[in-house]
């Protein structure tokens, strides 16, 4: 496993704007598949964005066209950047990372290392 670290986590209000980062805890050469999920108070962990090594992405339908996932794999770099946020949005947010290229998506049981979280908190 590969500890990851996540920051940029913060509060804003309905509408603003926050970039999440995530990279290793120590420069790692190779990096599968990535992907943020979330964990809203008393709600499952669920699935927000995905990149496979080649950069290909998914999203969950209620952060389409809102949220924006990418990677730096020369930085060893995960980025989220979230716009037009709403309540709805707060959470902990984790970056995960799977052991392989092809990508299991939004199914976190695919992820092989996790970071410990960074609480993002959208007031109205």
């Amino acid at each position: 496993q590969v500890q990851l670290v996540e920051s940029g986590g913060g509060s804003v209000q309905t509408g603003g704007s926050l970039r999440l980062s995530c990279e290793p805890s120590k420069y790692t050469a190779g990096l599968g598949s990535m992907a943020w999920f979330r964990q809203g108070e008393e709600k499952a962990r669920e699935g927000v964005a995905s990149i496979t090594c080649g950069g290909t992405t998914k999203y969950a339908d209620s952060v389409k066209g809102r949220f924006t996932i990418s990677r730096d794999d020369a930085k060893n770099t995960l980025s989220l950047q979230m716009d037009s946020l709403k309540p709805d949005d707060t959470g902990l947010y984790y970056c995960a990372l799977s052991n392989f290229c092809n990508s299991p998506g939004l199914n976190p049981t695919g992820y092989a290392s996790w970071g410990q979280g960074t609480q993002v908190t959208v007031s109205s």
